[in-house]
């Protein structure tokens, strides 16, 4: 199997790109992950221009010999990539695995609106910069290679529609081309360092959505390093959450386990589909 790393968003520090091959190496000798050299090109806050991102995103995609494209890490990015790139795909771009979480929710959300099916909320090597990292690693690539049933968020099965988001994101695509159709899919949501009231306005965003008013119900990740506000909200994430969906006649379907965080699991896009066959 064959691997290709691309930065959509910021750049990846070269020591976690080679953590991340030792890592790969010693859990599956015979995969073959590459770093495109514009994961660690700078161009501002970007991982290089936004052409330079594009086409390496486009040149992974459209490689035949690639199996899957696996997202850096986020940042910000991902949307002007998929301006610049989504009606360049060809043939084979459709027929890979595609995986990340954070700003790559982007792309991955643009990529299943034109109906890709192998698309998946889950750990990027950027993930190794936390403390015990390597579990979020070893976790995407078991989904990426074996597509390990016990790497998916354990409300995952074969018979539910899923899809994961950062709120901030989804909130982001809302009314844009790249908005997909729920309509019947479990929605997960998490966040990072977002102040409570604009978890509340990004919400009041999405539910506000007559697409999104079609999704199954709306499972709630964790929400971390939320800032102090003066004054306090007076709400936490999960009241919030359950509000809205009061509110639009969503149902609030509990926790998930999903955010910016080593435990992190895959939640597909659309339905879970084992792979028969193991690393080739």
């Amino acid at each position: 199997m064959r691997i290709a790393v691309v930065a959509p968003g910021s750049w990846l520090d070269p020591a976690i790109a080679e953590r991340t091959q030792t890592l790969a190496q010693s859990l599956y000798p015979e995969l073959t992950l590459t770093f495109h050299p514009q994961c660690f090109r700078s161009s501002g806050h970007f991982a290089g221009t936004d052409d330079e991102r594009a086409d390496a995103f486009l040149e992974a995609a459209n490689d035949k010999a690639i199996d899957a494209i696996w997202f850096a890490r986020g940042g910000y990015g991902a949307g002007r990539v998929a301006l610049r790139a989504l009606h360049r795909l060809n043939d084979d771009a459709a027929k890979k695995a595609y995986l990340g979480y954070s700003d790559a929710g982007a792309l991955l959300a643009s990529l299943y609106a034109l109906g890709y099916r192998d698309v998946a909320h889950g750990p990027m090597p950027a993930d190794l910069n936390r403390t015990g990292g390597e579990e979020a690693i070893e976790r995407a690539l078991s989904y990426l290679v074996d597509r390990n049933q016990a790497t998916l968020e354990p409300t995952v099965t074969r018979e539910n529609s899923t899809a994961a988001f950062n709120i901030t994101i989804l909130s982001h695509l809302i009314g844009t081309p790249f908005q997909p159709d729920l309509a019947g899919h479990v929605l997960m949501l998490e966040e990072v360092s977002e102040y409570m009231y604009r978890i509340d306005r990004a919400l009041l965003h999405i539910v506000s959505n007559p697409l999104i008013r079609g999704v199954a119900g709306i499972k709630l990740g964790r929400c971390s390093l939320i800032p102090v506000n003066d004054p306090d909200f007076g709400q936490n994430e999960e009241a919030i959450t359950r509000h809205w969906c009061e509110t639009s006649g969503i149902p609030y379907l509990g926790r998930a386990d999903i955010g910016h965080d080593v435990a992190n699991k895959v939640v597909p896009f659309g339905r879970f589909r084992p792979r028969s066959n193991t690393i080739a």
